[in-house]
């Protein structure tokens, strides 16, 4: 019986480290009071669903991680072909989700005062689709 518990074990530290294997995978940039514009490239859209609606397919981990270490006013600019929406979700637990109107040639800005912490940012396709994609994150 003792060793069937041992091999319980085996299957719950796997998905545990699958799990938060895809975590590992963000890109993670600090924001000091230094910085200059960050820069990023990557794919919008992912297999799962935004559960608010706002952001449509995400990534099952964020597409970047963003730690601002001062407060700080800040312009976060997303460039997407698609229906791209740009969800920024700070530690707190507090969304900040923009989708792309007709109007704006899927082009996304979300100017701020942003309060020091760490920020999941997610590229989202409305429309369930993959594009390529420019995100940057400057002083405003």
């Amino acid at each position: 019986m003792k060793a069937l518990r041992h091999w319980l074990g085996i299957p719950i530290a796997a998905a545990l480290a699958l799990g938060t294997a895809s975590v590992a995978l963000s890109q993670v940039v600090a924001i000091t009071p230094n910085s200059q514009t960050v820069q990023f490239n990557g794919t919008s859209g992912g297999s799962k669903q935004d559960s608010k609606g706002c952001a449509g397919s995400i990534a099952p981990a964020p597409n970047h991680v963003v730690q601002i270490t001062a407060d700080a006013n800040l312009q976060f600019t997303l460039q997407a072909a698609g229906e791209p929406a740009l969800l920024i979700r700070s530690s707190s637990g507090q969304d900040f989700c923009v989708p792309a109107d007709s109007y704006s040639n899927g082009k996304i800005t979300i100017p701020g005062r942003w309060s020091k912490g760490t920020y999941s940012v997610y590229v989202g396709d409305r429309a369930k689709g993959q594009h390529p994609y420019t995100l940057s994150i400057s002083r405003s």
